[in-house]
């Protein structure tokens, strides 16, 4: 195997591990046994359990972004805006502890607010700052702080995946998404200009 293809697989099963049991259950250790490789052999692809774990959380991020970029963006700005948000909760709901180590633990070099994202350094918020800064200029949406605002919709969105994976929002998938669309429609209503 070459050295690039061993750490792929290393990161492919602690990506699986990790799916599967939480981040907790990732070692470097068990990584490598289930790869087939010494626990010595590991820290020549990763230094440590921090980094196989970034190494995860970046490539994730890419898939995130390649989920909210899978739906037509198109139509009102409430439509476009719910599309960009439907690829977050696609995502939310396909990897679940995945999603919730991202997002919802305290990780080393995780991207904060403000510095993080007013740098463009989130790949995944980026697109939704983008289209509320077109929305505003176009005078569809009331002129205001847009990573401030992008900020507030994804936490607002962010909030109900939480409570419907976690039992809170008694609805089918169906009816949540009807929900939440619902919901993003009458918090973008506030924002019209």
């Amino acid at each position: 195997m070459s050295d690039n293809h061993t750490a792929d697989r290393i990161a492919k099963v602690a990506l699986e591990i990790l799916e599967r049991e939480g981040p907790d259950a990732v070692s470097m250790r068990r990584v490598a046994q289930a790869v087939g490789i010494t626990p010595m052999a590991i820290y020549h692809h990763f230094p440590n359990r921090e980094a196989l774990l970034t190494t995860i959380t970046d490539r994730e991020f890419a898939k995130l972004l390649s989920h909210m970029q899978a739906h037509p963006v198109e139509g009102t700005t409430e439509a476009r805006l719910i599309a960009v948000m439907e690829g977050y909760v696609d995502y939310a709901l396909l990897q679940p502890q995945v999603f919730d180590y991202v997002f919802s633990r305290v990780r080393a070099g995780a991207r904060q607010f403000p510095k993080d994202f007013r740098a463009r350094r989130s790949p995944t918020l980026n697109p939704v700052a983008d289209l509320l800064a077109a929305e505003m200029e176009k005078g569809h949406l009331k002129k205001d702080d847009v990573w401030e605002v992008a900020l507030a919709l994804w936490a607002h969105v962010h909030g109900y995946v939480v409570l419907h994976r976690a039992g809170r929002i008694g609805l089918s998938e169906k009816q949540f998404r009807a929900l939440l669309h619902r919901s993003i429609r009458r918090f973008l209503h506030g924002l019209k200009a």
